[in-house]
């Protein structure tokens, strides 16, 4: 079998012949066997090519994902504030007492200062 290739320092339009092509490049057959491992391994890297295509075009199937994917961020999100809630409920019932005695006093002071004022 013979191929028309041009290479670079052959005049154009040379014959070379795909065994002498294949040893040239190291990467032929050498025998039936593993011409048929290359071939297995070929067809398996071509149908996987034409899987990821197929992916790329399924736009569909792609908006559906990505819309899992944020579905599963926002409840993250979600899960996230609650506990800060949580946490922001905790900080104030450890402040509660001293912001309830800081009111009272407030009140107090201002109830103080409305009785002197009438008297004058």
């Amino acid at each position: 079998m013979t191929h028309d290739v041009r290479r670079a320092g052959s005049p154009a339009g040379a014959h070379v012949d795909a065994g002498a092509e294949a040893s040239a490049t190291g990467r032929g057959a050498k025998g039936p066997d593993e011409l048929r491992r290359q071939i297995e391994r070929t067809r398996h890297e071509l149908g996987d090519t034409v899987e990821e295509l197929a992916g790329k075009m399924d736009v569909k199937g792609r908006a559906r994902a990505r819309a899992e994917d944020l579905r599963d961020r926002a409840g993250a999100m979600t899960v996230q504030l609650r506990s800060s809630v949580v946490h922001a409920g905790e900080a104030g019932a450890r402040y509660r007492k001293p912001a309830v005695v800081a009111g009272a006093v407030t009140a107090v002071v201002a109830g103080a200062v409305m009785v002197r004022r009438r008297r004058c």
